[in-house]
């Protein structure tokens, strides 16, 4: 582990570096990056029941709105890689390994945890678009470092003022939500390469782009991972259904939407069979037929099947990088079933003294490779 180096920053707002009884206190952390859930982050420390961090660290559990914020990143092969940007949500004592010693737990989830503190109903926004809404709710954590990444939504609706301005419901987290719901859209915060620097993505779920460099399994040698396993669900896939109305007879429409599209390309050749009854994608009738199709294509492609499934744990150092979740890899050496390319749906990262691994969970919509060779 002498080419890893973990760098740790904690503070109200701004993230600084931790001093060294911070360090000399540390156990483990554990850091995991989900496409579905929120992402967070564990950290572990032994302390002497004296210690000052007792009284820091309590007291801040006490604040009404908790701004502990905790910046994690790995220095590895010359690369700087920030793992988590969050808040401490959580704060844990118990028996540490020697009388007089304590251990201190911190839990804590991403930056879009402080979307969620504060209810913004009384908030309107006359004559703006959706795109423009999230726009406008995120530049108020521009001091968190936080930089917008809107994608606008094919769904221009620049409702009339005199006619109807839309409300903010709830907090923003669950408002950006329900919008990104509404048009098929996800939303997520992740940390850049620059500490204290995130990015709030507001757009479609894209399965498209370079792979990050192979897992191989079994390549002697070139095995990057410990282990892999795979399994496949024939029994869940599902055509989604859209309903439109006709612009002359003012009826109803319904058509199924296929959930292979530009931004859900397949990655596999043999997909499973729907079995089950159509299930239908509301909301999209009152909407242009177009319109209602491409909200239908962007919530199919966010709700496609992933019948193949895979489990494993990297190498981290024979790999030469961290995998990252919310993106393309290809697999070698699982056999021609499971070769080829999957998406990272989430990562786990774990680091203490001497270790460090990840633990990975991939998708794919089939068996068999889109593609005859696996590039290197």
């Amino acid at each position: 582990m002498s080419d890893v180096v973990m760098s740790l920053y904690i503070g109200p707002v701004a993230p600084v570096p931790v001093s060294k009884v911070v360090i000399n206190a540390f156990i483990s952390c554990e850091v995991s990056a989900k496409t579905r859930d929120k992402s967070g982050f564990q950290l572990v420390f032994e302390i002497d029941n004296s210690s000052p961090l007792h009284t820091v660290f309590l007291l801040s559990a006490n604040n009404p709105i908790p701004m502990v914020r905790t910046v994690i990143a790995v220095e590895m092969f010359g690369r700087k890689s920030v793992l988590m940007d969050g808040v401490v949500t959580d704060h844990r004592v118990s028996p540490g390994s020697a009388p007089g010693v304590s251990r201190l737990t911190l839990t804590g989830e991403d930056l879009s945890r402080v979307l969620d503190y504060i209810d913004f109903s009384f908030m309107r926004y006359p004559a703006m678009p959706d795109f423009a809404r999230i726009n406008l709710v995120l530049a108020k954590y521009a001091f968190l470092g936080l930089i917008p990444k809107v994608i606008p939504s094919v769904l221009i609706d620049v409702p009339v003022p005199t006619v109807r301005i839309p409300s903010h419901q709830g907090t923003d987290l669950k408002y950006i939500m329900s919008l990104a719901e509404r048009v098929g859209y996800v939303f997520y915060i992740e940390p850049t390469d620059k500490v204290g620097v995130s990015t709030a993505y507001w757009g479609p779920e894209v399965k498209v782009g370079v792979p990050q460099r192979p897992l191989n399994d079994d390549l002697d040698a070139n095995r990057n991972v410990l282990t892999l396993s795979g399994s496949v669900d024939t029994q869940s896939a599902i055509v989604p259904m859209v309903t439109i109305q006709n612009p002359q007879t003012k009826l109803p429409i319904t058509i199924p939407i296929p959930d292979v599209n530009p931004l859900n390309p397949p990655l596999g050749v043999l997909r499973p069979i729907p079995l089950k009854p159509g299930v239908p994608i509301t909301g999209a009738a009152k909407y242009s037929p177009v319109q209602g199709v491409l909200i239908g294509l962007a919530k199919a492609a966010k709700s496609a099947a992933r019948a193949v499934k895979m489990n494993g744990t990297l190498d981290v150092l024979a790999y030469g990088a961290l995998l990252e979740a919310r993106k393309t890899v290809t697999v070698r050496g699982a056999g021609a079933a499971f070769n080829g390319l999957h998406y990272v749906e989430a990562v786990t990262t774990t680091m203490s003294e001497g270790e460090l691994k990840q633990e990975f969970q991939l998708s794919r919509d089939g068996l068999l490779s889109t593609f005859s060779r696996v590039p290197v």
